[in-house]
């Protein structure tokens, strides 16, 4: 009785304070905080709900979602760098962490030196999107319905130098077209305005808007994939439809605090190839279009450097800087 009064009360000052999300409870009484710096209904939430039953599991512990969105992202993430490394909380962060630097020109964090990289999980498929009431159903009328009506058009991104505006970014300047930036909060606050109607068209991952696509709430452009997407695949490339410089792939990766040990990290990057190799999360996966290839520690560390640099040259490229 002891034991679960333990549990119950543990659970209960985390409702109370209503900063997280109680998801699993493995038979532990243990408690994981994954910490997303993503708003609820984003591509990052959706993929990390979908495997969190199998990462408790694996873990041996009761896993809580934490979602902490705001500046793109560098709110959660501060949360994350600042936490104890003792593997208590993790957290999931996808191309924005990478990019901050280039973006920003102050950041409380190095994205590098900061945090320690425990695995890349997986890529996640984009698709530009648009309201149903906005007269384009591919790339080529899209272009022309913005030249038409220069600036008349605005377009909505989860944060000003997130990825998702990136990759709008990258779709104008390859169309060679303008349209007024609409920044959110986060992806779920965006995809509410796009079905309302408030703004015109976005990028978004696929896992977040997959059901407003069959639904008819969201209308399908193109995706900046290299190929069409298995769980999609009557979406066309942009390549496909002119634009072959429009290329660009969402990803997710766990990672700690600074300093977490060695023995810590191997722990973690264990229980994520085991959670990520069930049977019920590699289906979930490919239903909802992600690429699971769970990284080394170390193969995860080299690949953060490398997108560093890759999107600074994106970012120079775009224009963007922000105060």
């Amino acid at each position: 009785m002891k034991r679960r009064t333990t549990r119950f009360t543990k659970f209960l000052i985390l409702a109370v304070l209503g900063l997280t999300t109680h998801v699993s409870l493995a038979q532990s009484d243990k408690v994981t905080k994954f910490i997303l710096p993503v708003a609820a209904g984003s591509g990052v939430d959706a993929i990390v709900r979908a495997s969190s039953k199998a990462l408790a599991a694996s873990l041996g512990s009761t896993l809580v979602i934490d979602n902490q969105p705001g500046a793109g992202g560098i709110v959660g993430t501060s949360a994350i760098a600042k936490a104890a490394p003792d593997g208590a909380t993790l957290g999931v962060v996808s191309n924005n962490h990478v990019i901050y630097p280039s973006v920003y020109r102050s950041v409380p964090f190095d994205p590098i030196n900061d945090i320690t990289p425990i695995a890349v999980v997986g890529n996640t498929p984009m698709v530009l999107v648009v309201n149903p009431k906005v007269a384009a159903s591919n790339a080529r009328e899209l272009i022309a319905l913005v030249k038409a009506k220069p600036d008349a058009l605005n377009y909505a991104s989860s944060g000003n130098g997130t990825i998702l505006h990136l990759a709008a970014e990258m779709f104008l300047d390859e169309a060679n077209v303008s349209a007024r930036h609409i920044p959110y909060k986060g992806a779920g606050p965006m995809i509410t305005d796009l079905i309302g109607g408030q703004v015109d068209f976005g990028v978004l991952a696929l896992p977040a808007i997959q059901a407003h696509l069959k639904s008819g709430a969201l209308r399908a452009i193109g995706t900046p994939s290299r190929s069409r997407l298995a769980a999609a695949p009557d979406i066309a490339t942009f390549a496909e439809q002119g634009l072959s410089n429009c290329l660009v792939d969402g990803w997710f990766a766990v990672i700690g605090p600074k300093n977490l040990p060695a023995s810590e990290v191997k722990r973690i990057n264990a229980a994520l190839v085991a959670a990520y190799a069930t049977t019920e999360v590699k289906e979930s996966m490919s239903k909802q279009g992600n690429s699971i290839a769970v990284t080394s520690p170390e193969a995860a560390a080299a690949f953060f450097k490398t997108e560093l640099d890759k999107y600074a040259k994106l970012v120079k490229k775009a224009g963007v800087k922000l105060d």
